[in-house]
């Protein structure tokens, strides 16, 4: 008997391979296996090996080859790796979606030094480090990119100021590849989540993730990885150039961009103690 799930998806990436950073949990996760119900094999990385097995067990069950690669951002030979495993294992590489990140919290006065660099390492080196090592794969196929960045791009909140700037970097990337990539044939497509399920709120400034610690985003604004995973592939399949997403997500985002003096009003006075409780320990909104 056919797959009923397969059968209800347009198999928009039939024949294709992608790549998907961070691809064991979360926003990650839930795209490796949306594109596989798609017809796209994946190649998925990251630094834990189990959550990958399991994801990609789950895309092989939807009819497609998906290939682990153990891979760090912040260590470009092991993203050149991922790359090599594409190519050998798939012999192509058309979709590289640079999910992978962390979220580091605490008010600017208070933030190490360290905490910056690993920041920036992950959120901002190691994704330009991944579009390095997958443009010349990508260009020989005409295919696609996608940078998860975050409507913290648009808009900083009380202990949100690093994990903002990481994503602010992440737009303006997105913003120079567009041009850059310009008659290559290659897309780039910058996604801004708001809150969408996921782990990133149970992971410390250094790296510790914690199941059991309660996430603080608010549950009622929170978009499934389902959700999240159906806008992002439709994005990335018509290439557009930038895509922002939940609905308070898009509200968010109009308010800093079309009035930041209201905005800041606001969150500096009646909404700051609002806005102060949720976001005292985490502020990652992917």
């Amino acid at each position: 008997m056919s797959n009923p799930i397969l059968l209800r998806r347009p198999r928009r990436f039939d024949g294709q391979v992608a790549w998907i950073t961070g691809g064991g949990s979360g926003i990650g996760q839930a795209c490796a296996i949306a594109l596989a119900e798609r017809g796209a094999d994946v190649v998925l990385s990251g630094r834990r090996h189990g959550p990958l097995t399991l994801v990609a067990d789950a895309c092989r069950s939807r009819g497609v080859r998906a290939t682990v690669s153990i891979a760090d951002v912040t260590a470009p030979a092991s993203l050149q790796a991922a790359v090599d495993t594409a190519l050998s294992e798939h012999g192509r590489l058309d979709i590289v979606l640079a999910n992978a990140g962390c979220s580091v919290s605490g008010r600017i006065s208070e933030i190490t030094p360290a905490e910056w660099r690993r920041q920036l390492d992950i959120n901002v080196i190691g994704l330009a480090s991944t579009i390095q090592a997958a443009l010349p794969a990508l260009t020989a196929q005409g295919g696609r990119i996608g940078l998860v960045g975050s409507v913290m791009a648009f808009l900083g909140l009380p202990r949100s100021g690093a994990y903002a700037a990481s994503k602010a970097a992440v737009r303006a990337i997105g913003d120079t590849l567009h041009l850059e990539l310009v008659g290559s044939g290659v897309s780039c497509t910058t996604i801004h989540p708001g809150f969408v399920e996921s782990d990133i709120a149970r992971v410390d400034n250094q790296g510790r993730l914690d199941l059991a610690s309660k996430d603080p985003r608010p549950s009622a604004l929170m978009w499934t990885g389902e959700q999240a995973a159906a806008v992002m592939l439709d994005a990335l399949h018509r290439r557009q150039r930038e895509l922002v997403f939940t609905g308070h997500g898009k509200v968010a985002t109009w308010l800093a961009r079309h009035a930041p003096q209201l905005t800041y009003s606001l969150l500096g006075g009646p909404l700051a103690r609002v806005v102060g409780a949720g976001t005292s320990s985490r502020t990652g909104t992917r």
